[in-house]
């Protein structure tokens, strides 16, 4: 009887020392410490970064559900499809983001309100071009003048060409892959504010221009018909619109023409010029058309020109003084 009092006595205090460590801790846990203004606890702080994580997570979830309904959609354009999710995906974060500040701050709307503000501040004095950068992929998500899948050429203040496929467009930037495979950052604000050409937007058919010129004693009809044989042959030039020739004028040196073809295939319009170039060479050569090199004609009206040996050490005032004492003597 007294073993089983001693045990159930050590049983209690056991619990009592437990519950007592287990208050310290707890009340450790939910001690507020001021960061600024606020109040912080532990505890809350744990629960609110749990709160983001799980909103992340749901996020996550909800774009796998929707991808997979959306795919079986054929008719859905792509672009659509990734508009949709990405809203989605902003505003599920958002939300997570406002519940799990609320918990570990323990805000109030109004307190949000101040923040807001702050941040409107901020924004209007240092982050402006983040600001610009954020509305912007806001405009290129709803207005849809640039999608994913869309090839693109940019022209950017120092008149340097960029172009490429759109890999991904993101709250702030941009994702490119250029022809070169290289993975260009674009700030969405250069999408809205520069000069921008969208290849996949709308009609996918364009024309390349290539200038040439001849020779002054070639034969044009010959040159013409050479020309279209050239384009004719060379893949991904359209049959329809059919290739043209146009003489444009006459250059100091030579005939100028420009062939125009068409293509569906953007991406490789410098290759499709290549590719024309190299076989309008080689018809030239095989008709004969000359390729002239630029040249000036060079007029003396009066005087003589003199000529300095090459190994004189005289320059040309003292040459000709010393051929008037040769006369004079």
């Amino acid at each position: 009887m007294f073993g089983a009092l001693h045990r159930t006595t050590i049983l209690n205090l056991s619990l009592l020392q437990a519950q007592s460590v287990l208050d310290r801790v707890w009340y450790y846990i939910n001690y507020p410490f001021h960061i600024g203004k606020f109040q912080v606890s532990l505890a809350n702080a744990v629960i609110g970064i749990l709160i983001f994580v799980v909103a992340i997570i749901i996020s996550r979830t909800i774009r796998s559900f929707m991808e997979r309904r959306m795919s079986s959609h054929a008719r859905l354009d792509p672009g659509i499809q990734y508009t949709v999710l990405r809203l989605i995906h902003y505003f599920v974060i958002t939300v997570g983001l406002l519940f799990a500040l609320k918990t570990a701050f323990d805000l109030d709307l109004t307190t949000f309100a101040v923040i807001f503000s702050a941040l409107s501040i901020g924004i209007g004095f240092g982050l402006q071009f983040i600001a610009g950068d954020i509305a912007s992929g806001f405009i290129l998500l709803f207005e849809r003048p640039v999608r994913v899948g869309d090839f693109i050429s940019i022209t950017g203040p120092d008149s340097k060409l960029t172009e490429g496929r759109v890999q991904s467009i993101n709250l702030r930037t941009t994702i490119v892959r250029t022809n070169d495979n290289i993975t260009a950052v674009v700030p969405n604000s250069k999408l809205v504010n520069q000069n921008l050409i969208n290849w996949s937007y709308g009609e996918r058919r364009s024309r390349l221009s290539i200038p040439i010129g001849v020779a002054y004693d070639s034969n044009i009809d010959q040159v013409t018909q050479t020309l279209l044989r050239a384009a004719e042959s060379v893949e991904h030039v359209l049959e329809e619109p059919k290739p043209k020739v146009q003489f444009l004028n006459f250059g100091d040196y030579s005939l100028n023409f420009r062939l125009l073809v068409w293509t569906d295939r953007p991406r490789r319009h410098a290759q499709i010029k290549s590719d024309i170039n190299y076989r309008i060479q080689r018809l030239f050569r095989e008709a004969k058309i000359e390729i002239p090199f630029p040249q000036q004609d060079l007029n003396l009206r009066g005087g003589a020109l003199q000529f300095i040996p090459a190994n004189s050490e005289l320059g040309p005032e003292e040459t000709e003084e010393e051929e008037n004492e040769e006369v004079k003597r």
